[in-house]
């Protein structure tokens, strides 16, 4: 099966994710405090770097289908709010390999902070060797899950 190919490239993101913030509410970032409520749902997730990926589409925006999980009003963190999260099935192509990676998307009507540009996609991954900040990648999306839009497209 053949996936639109996107180009992108890596960004720097508000880094809670990871931990590297600093920000006391998240020990280790949020990724790691959530691995084990997505495991208990049925995602594994221990695989993938505890971290995000932040990838600039632009001037591409994305349009939800049918993601391949949706958990809905999960309650990750003592404190903060139940959110909704879901995961869209991508592969990001850099330096001739091709990896396996989800889409990460933390519903913005359920998120109380640390919102993203309608431009930005976060990726979780295993570590990947050679990226930073502004390494340019391509990004293939599962069209059945989620499609990019160009802003003439858009409605």
């Amino acid at each position: 099966m053949s996936w639109p190919v996107h180009p992108a490239r890596i960004i720097r993101g508000h880094r809670v994710a990871s931990g590297l913030n600093g920000d006391p509410r998240f020990p280790g970032g949020t990724v790691a405090m959530q691995v084990p409520h997505f495991a208990a749902l049925g995602l594994d997730l221990s695989g993938c770097h505890p971290g995000t990926l932040n990838v600039d589409i632009s001037p591409c925006t994305y349009r939800l289908l049918k993601p391949r999980h949706t958990f809905e009003q999960l309650k990750w963190h003592p404190v903060e709010p139940a959110e909704t999260f879901s995961f869209f099935d991508a592969r990001l192509l850099h330096a001739g390999r091709a990896h396996e990676v989800l889409i990460y998307l933390p519903h913005p009507e359920t998120k109380p902070e640390h919102f993203q540009a309608p431009t930005t996609l976060e990726i979780l991954a295993p570590w990947i060797d050679g990226l930073g900040y502004e390494t340019a990648i391509q990004l293939a999306i599962d069209p059945a899950q989620m499609i990019l839009t160009s802003p003439a497209a858009s409605p």
